[in-house]
């Protein structure tokens, strides 16, 4: 048997390999999968963790140290401009591939070339629920991390993961130092592309919610800021909050929130976790789209020219 050991443990999964199998074919698409798993590689070897194994479209590794880890993560989402197709007349964002990264601290042991452990599976289902381009962590990775580092880190709340009794403290982090990220937004990004707020439409009612009036709550209480009468729909169902430029869809329910995009066919189901709202889709609370009876809200991340004021 292994030694027990504190160290971090970070999953990757590359999303989109789907849309990139259909839209190139197999062959194609298997070799940009098979490049991107092998750059995600090279990354986490120069940041000095070591790749345990490949997951199908993602990738499990090790690292000794906690800030390594976490600038790994930085330089594994910074490479997406690098992960696309090459091919003859094939424009570069043909099958734009996203990734999801999930780091935790904790006990692990080694065995047979393989890792087991705590810090192992709450990972695991930290990948589970973390959004596209988007990097989940614990309060106990933060803890091993220098001071000047915790400003980047935004708590999203204690979540209860599969297979644990007590909830866990999660992280959002930036990918930016917060010190560093006016100046880059200025350079890189036009208003424009920014969005601006979020239209929520069920039955006769309609509402636009800009960043400041958030966080805002979906839910059955009179008090919630979009108020639903279905006796499946908790008081406090869900929490919609403005972060970075984008847009967090939270589950605070006890029979879970359902999120379909438009133009996707699977049905995210969140149970206590987060996912990232963008184009257009369905909220469905307390019960998964399917069921024509659900209290279904449609929403719409809106770009700056599209958003009405908020009344």
């Amino acid at each position: 048997m292994g030694t027990t050991k504190e160290r971090a443990i970070l999953f990757a999964d590359l999303r989109g390999s789907t849309a990139l199998y259909l839209k190139l074919g197999n062959t194609q698409a298997a070799t940009v999968v098979t490049h991107s798993l092998a750059m995600l590689g090279q990354i986490i070897a120069r940041s000095g963790g070591r790749v345990i194994k490949t997951l199908g479209d993602g990738l499990m590794a090790v690292f000794d140290d906690a800030e390594r880890a976490v600038e790994s993560a930085v330089s594994l989402h910074d490479s997406l401009e690098r992960i696309a197709p090459v091919g003859e007349g094939m424009p570069v964002k043909a099958a734009a591939i996203k990734l999801k990264v999930a780091i935790a601290w904790g006990e692990m042991v080694e065995v047979d070339g393989d890792c087991f452990g705590d810090a192992v599976n709450v990972a695991a289902r930290l990948l589970d629920l973390a959004g596209d381009n988007e990097t989940l962590t614990t309060a106990q990775l933060l803890r091993e991390l220098p001071t000047d580092q915790h400003e980047r880190f935004r708590s999203i709340d204690k979540l209860h993961l599969r297979g644990r009794k007590e909830p866990v403290p999660v992280l959002r982090m930036d990918c930016r130092r917060f010190g560093d990220t006016m100046s880059t937004m200025i350079m890189d990004a036009a208003p424009s592309d920014m969005p601006d707020g979020v239209r929520l439409s069920w039955l006769g009612t309609e509402r636009v919610f800009s960043p400041a009036s958030m966080p805002l709550i979906l839910g059955r209480s009179p008090q919630a800021s979009f108020c639903v009468s279905d006796s499946r729909a908790s008081r406090s169902h869900a929490r919609i909050e403005s972060h970075s430029g984008h847009f967090y869809l939270t589950d605070l329910s006890y029979n879970g929130t359902h999120v379909k995009f438009d133009h996707d066919d699977q049905v995210l189901t969140l149970r206590r976790g987060t996912c990232t709202l963008h184009g257009s889709g369905i909220i469905s609370l307390g019960a998964p789209p399917t069921d024509p009876s659900s209290t279904q809200i449609h929403f719409e991340v809106l770009s700056f020219s599209d958003t009405l004021p908020q009344y």
